[in-house]
Order: C-alpha cells, then structure tokens, then sequence
C-alpha cells in the first residue's frame, strides 16, 4: 500500500527528531524522506502530520543509513539488529512477565542512557522508563519509541492486543498533544515523574506463543509493531467480567462498557466475537451469579438485588432471573435450604 493512503495520524515532530539525528552526525535526510514521500517543506508546520506507512519507510531508512536503531536517542548508536538481539534473547522465556523483564535487564546493556523495568502493585502492572542522564531535545521521540517498541513487541509475544490503562510521560503536553490518543491507548497524563506505560498485570502470566521461526519472520519487517495497533485481546472476557462484577451500574450497555475498557463499541463487540463470546451472555452470567449469590447469602429486598446487579428496575431483574433459572427470585430464595445471615 503507498504511503499516502494511510491516515495522517503521526506528528512531524519525530521526523524532525530523526532529521536532527542526521544532522548530528553531518549526513544528509534528504533521500530518507523522499523514500517516505515526506515534503522537506513540511518538516516545520507544527500541524503537519504522516501515515503510519510513512513513519515505518522513513525509521527503516534512517536506522539503516545511521546505523543505529535508537535514531539518535542514545549517547551512543545501537547497531542495526540490536533490537533483535533483545527480542531473541526473551524468546524463551515461559511467560511474558519473565519475557519483559529479561527484555528490561539486557536493554540495560546495549545503553545506559535509560533504565527499564517491570512494576507489579496488585493487578496493575508498569513498564517504566528512567532517564541516566539528563533530558535532551530528544526526550520525547526516545520516550514514544522505546515504549511503543516494547508494548507491541509484548502483544506480539503472546499473540494478543494489550491494552493501556495508560500512559505518563515526563514532559510538558507538546502541540500535538491529540496524537497521544492514537499513540497510546489509554489515558495520558503529561509532566509526570517518569515515563511510564500501565496494564493488567494479569497479562504477565500468560504463556509466550512465538518460536524461533516466527521470530526469523517478524524480523524481516518488525517496524509495524511500534506505528500499528495489535488486534486480538486474549483476556477480554476476563477483563469485561471484572468490569461487569466490579462496576454493574456503570456498564449498562456496549457503549458505557467499552469506555471502562478504553475501546470502541464496535470494537469491544468484533474482539468478543474472535473469542468467541458475546456481551449480552456475559452480562446474563456475571449478572446470574451476583444475583443468585446475593439471594442465598442476604437479605437484601429483590429490588436491591436488582440495583446491585445493574438492573434499572425489579421487573426487568424479575424476568431476566426467571430467564436463566426457571423460577422467580423470591421464589429461588425461599426454596433455598441457605439460612442467610
């Protein structure tokens, strides 16, 4: 696909980085951007935005004319196939968790510009980026890169999108601050303390799914995994239970129930459907499950049963219920041998 059928959705601003990585080094970009169909005259409009397919031509040719896979972040170039390396080098992990650490501990030895490392609090997991030294013009595009690079390398390794609880960054909120949506797919919050990307640490346990022969082929064109959204999302039905048991008033419908997961309806419905799932039968099961727990187990009146279990009112929870267990609430609760506290 040329370039230019692509949304514009990436700012200019990391192809200046990447101009001023060559500039550095006295070499010239120009035939970098004509690969890329990068007007010189734009490299200066604040607004001035590329496609994805323009970002993966222009990073390939400067990385390989450069030598240097870290495009000028580092205080030193990273050879073209250093990447590889730490990718191969985590390969064999059994589980991404163990993967992104070994990946965190060897970056650590091609640079030591930057520390990497894997956080776990609960169920929330960060991979964070601590500067050596102090911040230079660059800071911003090492940041992106660096933790755009491993987020899609970790959804690569286990065959599955990860999505982003969010995002800190450790500096000011640029001029194109609205690509950051599209960047990363969580909420981002500027002028933090360090760099940093959050998930469900639940993620971490499952099993790597890649072998070596995939990874010969990855490597052939691996760019796409930092400029494109990975698709499939093997925790989603775990993930819309929790939503749904932890949070029932707030999910009434696709729409409330996607922005809890950070993406669209139509989205939130194609995943489930890859999984084989459906949301209104995930409803029907957290929903059955919270209600008859609270049936056996309280008091409560049937209408805060109702209220409790994301129903709008007590006919429709008295219909649903009858639905899936063959008899009224009241009538469950009394036929039941529990004695509720």
């Amino acid at each position: 696909m040329p370039p230019a059928l692509d949304p514009a959705l990436t700012p200019m601003a990391f192809v200046r980085a990447m101009v001023s990585a060559y500039r550095a080094r006295g070499m010239d970009p120009a035939g970098a951007l004509e690969l890329a169909q990068i007007p010189p005259g734009k490299l200066d409009q604040p607004r001035a935005r590329i496609t994805a397919a323009q970002m993966e031509a222009v990073s390939e040719a400067a990385m390989r004319e450069l030598d240097d896979e870290g495009l000028g972040c580092f205080s030193r170039a990273l050879p073209w196939g250093s990447y590889g390396m730490l990718a191969r080098a985590s390969l064999s992990a059994p589980t991404l968790g163990m993967a992104l650490r070994r990946w965190c501990r060897h970056h650590g030895l091609i640079t030591d510009d930057v520390a990497l490392s894997l956080e776990t609090v609960g169920e929330r997991a960060r991979l964070v980026l601590r500067p050596h030294r102090r911040p230079g013009p660059l800071t911003e595009f090492c940041v992106v890169s660096v933790l755009r690079n491993i987020h899609g390398l970790a959804s690569w390794y286990v065959d599955s999108r990860i999505p982003l609880q969010g995002a800190q960054l450790p500096y000011a909120p640029p001029p194109h601050r609205d690509a950051y949506a599209v960047l990363f797919d969580g909420p981002a919050a500027f002028d933090a303390d360090e760099a940093a990307i959050a998930f469900d640490a639940r993620y971490l346990s499952l099993p790597m799914r890649r072998d070596e022969a995939a990874m010969n082929q990855l490597l052939q064109r691996a760019l796409p995994l930092t400029v494109r959204s990975y698709r499939r999302d093997r925790l989603l039905v775990q993930r819309v239970r929790q939503v749904l048991a932890a949070q029932p008033l707030d999910a009434h419908n696709a729409d409330d129930l996607a922005a809890l997961l950070h993406v669209s309806a139509r989205t939130l419905h194609r995943q489930l459907k890859d999984e084989g799932a459906s949301l209104q039968a995930l409803k029907d099961e957290v929903r059955r499950q919270r209600a008859t727990e609270l049936l056996l187990r309280t008091r409560r009146p049937i209408k805060q049963v109702a209220q409790a279990c994301g129903f709008q009112n007590e006919k429709s929870f008295i219909r649903a219920f009858k639905g899936w267990m063959g008899t009224t609430p009241g009538e469950f609760r009394q036929g039941s041998t529990a004695s509720p506290p």
